[in-house]
């Protein structure tokens, strides 16, 4: 029996983010010849834990987890890790294999383009490409590099990195930012999953920056969603996980480099932070842990 494709996500409060989770995971059961189950490590469910259970109950032993999330932050280095361990906790005899986070790749790149091309031409228009924004300057950075192959070769004016929340710039700077580069049309391009309370935040955001600024054209694109491309790119990672040898990036990692304003991440362990939803909270099974680059558990 093959091993079953484990979707992980973080958890919304946001109905429809939910709906889109759950449709895409209905998506891969129709796609792939294995099973397939999806949960979240907080704020909604299904949970990790109903979705692991539903899997070794079906008498899965070995899960191929792919952590939906676009870039390695704490959630991937530590959350989702920490999460799978306390299955492993309640249940011995299960394991795991830990997929990569699915940015950066080209079929996001493909999708950010078409979704930016539902509301825009290319020809004299900059993009305002906005992540969520982490504490880990790594992730941070990764924003900015996909910033950057989003603008080669598809004829943008421009396309400037922004973040909605942890770090700057902000939506509201980056579009000024964008304006006084000479912008005179900008597509802000939420660079999320699935909806949620920051892609609507962005949204209203940009809106809000439009009202006040009617010399410049602001548009707003749909975040990545359910589509094809995704699937694709989970498949990939999903195979990748069972043959493929998975490493997360420790070359601008701040918790194994002294990267300048971090130095008290160097050497630090990932400490999950509190998920009230898990069954196991109060029960001692192990919310701290070490760096989450890891293979397997």
């Amino acid at each position: 029996m093959a091993p079953p494709l484990l979707l992980v996500g973080h958890g919304t409060v946001d109905a429809t983010g939910v709906e889109e989770f759950v449709a895409f995971t209905g998506r891969m059961r129709g796609m792939l010849d294995v099973d397939v189950a999806g949960g979240f490590i907080e704020l909604s469910a299904p949970t990790v834990h109903q979705a692991w259970t539903e899997l070794s109950e079906r008498g899965h032993q070995r899960m191929a987890a792919v952590p939906m999330v676009l870039v390695a932050a704490g959630h991937a280095k530590g959350d989702i890790p920490a999460a799978l361990q306390r299955e492993v906790v309640r249940d011995p005899a299960t394991g795991y294999v830990f997929g990569r986070p699915l940015g950066p790749h080209p079929l996001l790149q493909q999708v950010l383009e078409a979704r930016i091309g539902e509301v825009a031409p290319a020809g004299d228009t900059a993009v305002l490409l906005v992540g969520r924004g982490s504490t880990d300057p790594d992730a941070n950075a990764e924003i900015c590099k996909v910033a950057r192959l989003l603008q080669e070769g598809r004829g943008y004016d421009f396309v400037e990195p922004a973040f909605v929340s942890l770090a700057a710039p902000d939506v509201p700077a980056g579009l000024a930012r964008c304006r006084a580069l000479g912008a005179r049309r900008v597509v802000v391009a939420p660079y999320f999953l699935f909806d949620g309370v920051l892609p609507r935040r962005v949204g209203d955001q940009a809106r809000a920056f439009a009202a006040s600024h009617p010399d410049v054209d602001v548009r707003v694109a749909r975040h990545i969603g359910d589509c094809p491309e995704l699937a694709q790119l989970v498949t990939e990672r999903y195979r990748e996980a069972l043959h493929g040898d998975i490493r997360m990036n420790c070359d601008t990692c701040a918790y194994r480099v002294l990267l300048p304003g971090f130095e008290d991440k160097l050497g630090a362990a990932q400490t999950p932070h509190h998920h009230p939803d898990d069954p196991s909270h109060g029960h001692g099974h192990g919310h701290g842990h070490g760096h989450g680059h890891v293979v397997a558990r």
